[in-house]
C-alpha cells in the first residue's frame, strides 16, 4: 500500500512506489527534475509541453514553486570523511 503525499493543490505528488520516491507530476512517471532540468538547457514551457502533451502549464509552474520552496530552506554541510 502506497503512503503518496500530494503538494500544490495535487500537481507535485511523492509517492514511494513511483519513480523511486522522486516527486512527480501528478503522480505520472514524469518527474518535476525533469520538468526542471527541461527549462535549464532553455527549454520553453510550450516545447515541454510538446514533448510530454499530458502535461499542463500549471504543472511546469508548480515545479518551479516546488525548486523555490525547497531553496528556501535551511540546510547543514557536515563533512563525511
Amino acid at each position: 500500500m502506497s503512503a503518496a503525499v500530494s503538494f500544490l493543490n495535487g500537481r507535485v505528488v511523492i509517492d514511494p512506489e513511483v519513480c523511486n520516491g522522486k516527486p512527480t507530476i501528478r503522480g505520472k512517471r514524469i518527474t518535476v527534475q525533469t520538468v526542471l532540468e527541461f527549462l535549464a538547457a532553455g527549454d520553453g514551457e510550450e516545447e515541454i509541453l510538446l514533448q510530454y502533451p499530458s502535461l499542463e502549464s500549471e504543472d511546469i509552474k508548480a515545479c518551479l514553486t516546488c525548486a523555490a520552496r525547497l531553496m528556501n530552506e535551511s540546510y547543514e554541510l557536515s563533512r563525511v570523511a
